[in-house]
């Protein structure tokens, strides 16, 4: 079926009204988008922050009177409607047009990380499969890329790697294929485990793979430490982070900004 949207133009002070409004119209899903290209940074878990200036986008149904909803939208508001666009969405297979968007990716000399549902380019290579599903980590990210690439460059052969805020299992995953003999995975999130356990099954490597929240992480020092994820957290662990690694070992941090550097 098609579908008719309505995008406002609105602020954050008048999100909940506007939310209210179209939720009570029948909208059949929100979507909100930044509107002047303003950063959030380092987000608390669990949080959903919203930007000053919003894009929002409501679906409904092909069969609506437009004139009605807006109408209908304008009285809740007690006032006029934010500026907005109504358009005709045409209806696709929304599966498919998702799935374009994933392709095989190259990371350093050896490391492809695929979607299931494309054959690896290079069968003789370190093929890592991985969807994109509600973890983060699918290769797409510059820091997961960067992590990546970091990856296929060390020597891990036979080394304990700890990953330290492990998301969807990605870069755990690639430092098992890449030849480590285990690999420790925390993260404080229990659904970035569950996703981290099913893509090291489906890589080959669950057996090599210890999964724990953080509280519960044995504190053993090891040959190689990642942790990609904030420049806040990373310097709030910074003594359990160089604690957990052996003298002589690979510290590989990632997830701050340029300017964030210096600090960290």
């Amino acid at each position: 079926m098609n579908w008719i949207q309505i995008r406002f133009t609105a602020d954050k002070a008048s999100q909940p009204l506007l939310e209210e409004a179209l939720w009570s119209a029948g909208a059949a899903s929100l979507t909100y988008q930044d509107g002047a290209d303003q950063p959030i940074l380092e987000p608390g878990l669990h949080e959903t922050p919203l930007w000053d200036a919003l894009v929002v986008t409501a679906l409904f149904e092909a069969g609506i009177v437009v004139d009605d909803v807006l109408q209908q939208l304008s009285q809740v508001l007690d006032g006029p409607l934010p500026p907005h666009r109504v358009e005709l969405l045409e209806d696709k297979d929304w599966l498919r047009e998702w799935m374009k968007d994933y392709q095989p990716m190259q990371f350093g000399e050896r490391i492809w990380v695929c979607p299931s549902w494309l054959e690896a380019p290079d069968p003789g290579a370190i093929n890592l499969m991985l969807d994109p599903g509600l973890a983060f980590g699918t290769g797409t990210h510059p820091t997961t890329a960067m992590c990546l690439t970091q990856l296929d460059a060390l020597p891990l052969a036979g080394k304990t790697v700890i990953d330290y805020g492990c998301g969807s299992g990605i870069l755990a995953i690639a430092a098992l294929l890449l030849g480590a003999d285990k690999v420790i995975a925390t993260d404080i999130d229990p659904q970035a485990l569950a996703a981290s356990r099913d893509n090291a099954e489906r890589n080959g490597v669950a057996a090599q793979l210890q999964l724990y929240l953080p509280q519960d992480m044995p504190q053993q020092p090891v040959d190689v430490v990642l942790a990609n994820i904030l420049a806040g957290p990373l310097v709030a662990l910074a003594d359990q982070l160089s604690g957990l690694l052996k003298p002589g070992g690979t510290l590989l941090l990632s997830g701050l900004l340029a300017e964030q550097q210096p600090a960290l």
